[in-house]
């Protein structure tokens, strides 16, 4: 269980993910900032969805993260944001991945590996509006589609199973 969150450190992780096509080539790019200290990462998939690599930009950066943190989360993806903050991801948890609608709920490999990485945490759910001159969403957007456009690309096994 994560410390009271005045003894926690405060981190800053802004995300975005990309597909060209969706599915198609996909990446996803991170910003961590603690303090004056900033890691850009990024990665992609041959074949893969814009929601997947949204989700994945998350858990890529949480995962990163050495020690319980207070993470302030970035992103511009409405489904990542209002599934936390609405508690969408813990209904469709609670009910087998399952949505109220009966349907089921898409990506559950990636949302359980969020919630998983969530536990470590105390997180906050930021939406920010996309392609909008936020600087870091801009940063993430370019490294999300970098990492989409390299060539040799693995397959997203979640996305492709």
């Amino acid at each position: 269980m994560p410390a009271q969150n005045s003894e926690l450190k405060t981190v800053e992780l802004f995300t975005d993910g990309a597909c060209s096509g969706n599915p198609g080539p996909g990446g996803w790019g991170t910003i961590l900032r603690y303090g004056e200290h900033t890691l850009e990462l990024s990665g992609g998939y041959r074949l893969t969805t814009n929601n997947r690599m949204e989700i994945l930009a998350v858990i890529r950066g949480l995962e990163r993260l050495k020690e319980p943190c207070r993470v302030l989360i970035y992103s511009d993806s409405k489904y990542v944001v209002d599934a936390v903050n609405q508690g969408w991801v813990y209904g469709w948890q609670k009910k087998g991945w399952v949505k109220s609608n009966k349907e089921k709920a898409l990506n559950p490999d990636l949302w359980q590996k969020l919630l998983d990485e969530m536990k470590r945490h105390t997180v906050e759910f930021h939406w920010v509006k996309g392609h909008d001159g936020h600087p870091e969403n801009e940063r993430c957007d370019e490294l999300a589609t970098t990492a989409a456009a390299q060539d040799g690309l693995p397959d997203d096994t979640g996305y492709c199973s």
